[in-house]
């Protein structure tokens, strides 16, 4: 029996990286795995980079949309480069960059995704902060021959219709309505879309991408402000289809004022140059869209082309699905506040919610996909209690949750928190919840209005008060539901959930948010927060 010669032993790892014996040699075996197929897709010095750090760090105390960038910064110091891309990351995981956190920072990371600008709740902080740290890769010396992706860092998008951000499928607008009544100081619309000719369907839980487009007045007047003729060609097309359809014109990116700098002298160029870099040097920084930019450079008046290469492209917005597919298919429904606000004297306008409010026709077809929920949707068994708690368009998931139970069936109990300004003029659904409560199938219905009285009263003061229930609830192994605002609402509900846990379950405050802590480890306490 011939004898097989071993493998030569790959050293790719020095022995004084910071690494156990351990790891090491577990890097030393992944390195030349790759190595054997083909040229490595990085330099040893650049996988360095990307795993400077122990092995094993899955766990990322900095996935929380309710912290600060800095703060999340500091969590991860010391952690692999793809961690810190991680934590740099607007962290909820909303699907609209067309991966989750971790795997977008592990794309980037491995060079298989160049874009920096694709996280949209991150926004500028996030784009800023992932072009340092994707400069500590580049200083790497760059890889002996063309670098190979390696598979596990692409995206798990499908090639079907309609499946993903990036091959999205056409949906049919049928009509919409507005929830408030007269007195309400909100806008907010119940919009409805004919999914028959895609082919799409989904599961509560789930949201919902639309490609919006550009206003038509406002692309017109950055058009004039650009001297230009919206005819000019750009990309294939003319300006005013590029700046309608492809771009997006609202926080000024970077690379504009950089573009900027390049066309202007002295002060202004140095002001350009600081904006460029992130700072504020007349305290507006934060109010700059394209078209303010534009007029705070009025002086400046770029080649199309070169403004068009300047600015970022127009992302997909994403929306909580408000219908069920088992209710009524081939149908799918929205709850949309209606952004407007007014800075200086100029009205500014949300892209999408605009574009869903007034722009569109009913019979107009729309770019749309689904992107799946990560950890958000009903229990698997139908007799699961859940308590789901969504004020204002937070209630759009419930109102599909509960659409879904009805439909199949699904005898667990129910109950619902919900609140918003006034009982009178932004109860939305009343008609239909308060039919649930009646039929039995809503269990219990809370309601929290903050200016019908003297003081504000939010959702998780009600909480507060049915807190005994709530526990009996919880114990009875109900499931709890969170939709709404991350920054306030949610660490407010979550704060509030403690206090229940402890007060009633006879737990300290350490030992009620361990208990909580399970409850998310054990997929019982669940957020679709924004």
């Amino acid at each position: 029996m011939n004898q097989m010669t071993p493998p030569p032993k790959v050293e790719i790892i020095p022995a004084s990286a910071p690494f156990s014996e351990a790891q090491r040699s577990w890097l030393n075996g992944f390195f030349a795995g790759l190595l054997s197929d083909g040229p490595a897709p990085l330099s040893v010095e650049q996988g360095a980079a990307v795993l400077q750090g122990p092995v094993g760090d899955d766990e990322a105390p900095w996935h929380d949309q309710t912290m600060p960038i800095a703060d999340r910064m500091k969590l991860a110091e010391g952690r692999p480069l793809r961690r810190r891309m991680m934590a740099a990351m607007a962290q909820q995981d909303c699907g609209q960059c067309g991966y989750n956190c971790h795997d977008y920072s592990d794309a980037i990371a491995s060079k298989a995704e160049p874009r920096l600008n694709l996280c949209v709740p991150g926004g500028k902080e996030t784009a800023r902060m992932l072009k340092a740290l994707n400069e500590e890769l580049e200083k790497a010396p760059p890889a002996a021959g063309p670098a190979a992706t390696p598979a596990a860092a692409a995206p798990s998008v499908s090639a079907e219709l309609g499946r993903s951000r990036d091959n999205p499928a056409p949906a049919t607008f049928v009509s919409r309505r507005l929830l408030n009544k007269s007195g309400s100081e909100k806008e907010t619309w119940h919009i409805d879309f004919d999914l028959t000719g895609c082919g799409l369907d989904y599961v509560v839980g789930d949201s919902f991408g639309i490609f919006a487009r550009n206003d038509l007045g406002h692309v017109d007047q950055i058009i004039a402000l650009l001297g230009a003729s919206h005819t000019t060609e750009v990309r294939g097309k003319t300006l005013r289809e590029v700046l309608t359809d492809d771009v997006s014109l609202a926080p000024a990116p970077d690379s504009l004022f950089e573009l900027f700098s390049y066309l202007t002298g002295s002060a202004q160029r140095e002001k350009a140059r600081a904006l460029a870099q992130g700072e504020d040097p007349d305290g507006d920084a934060a109010t700059l869209d394209v078209m303010a930019a534009l007029q705070k450079f009025s002086n400046v008046r770029p080649h199309p082309e070169a403004f068009i290469e300047a600015l970022e492209p127009l992302q997909p917005r994403l929306y909580s699905i408000s219908s069920s597919h088992n209710a009524t298919p081939g149908k799918l429904s929205l709850t949309v506040d209606c952004v407007r606000y007014v800075i200086g004297k100029r009205k500014r306008l949300g892209v999408a919610s605009t574009f869903l409010a007034e722009r569109i026709q009913p019979g107009d077809e729309v770019k749309v996909y689904v992107q799946k929920a990560h950890g958000f949707a009903l229990p698997q068994d139908p007799n699961t209690p859940i308590i789901m708690i969504g004020p204002g368009t937070g209630i759009a998931p419930f109102r599909a949750f509960l659409h879904d139970r009805r439909a199949t069936g699904a005898p667990g109990k129910n109950w619902l928190f919900f609140g918003h300004q006034r009982s009178a003029s932004d109860f939305f659904y009343a008609d239909e919840l308060n039919a649930m409560k009646t039929s039995g199938l809503l269990t219990r219905m809370s309601l929290a209005w903050s200016r019908d009285g003297d003081k504000k009263f939010y959702v998780q003061d009600r909480m507060r008060e049915v807190g005994r229930e709530i526990w009996t609830w919880l114990a009875e192994g109900a499931n709890i539901y969170i939709c709404g605002d991350a920054k306030r609402m949610a660490k407010d509900v979550e704060r509030a959930l403690v206090d229940i846990v402890a007060q009633f379950g006879a737990r300290s405050t350490d030992e009620a948010v361990l208990f909580v802590a399970d409850l998310k480890k054990k997929g019982r306490f669940q957020q679709d927060v924004y």
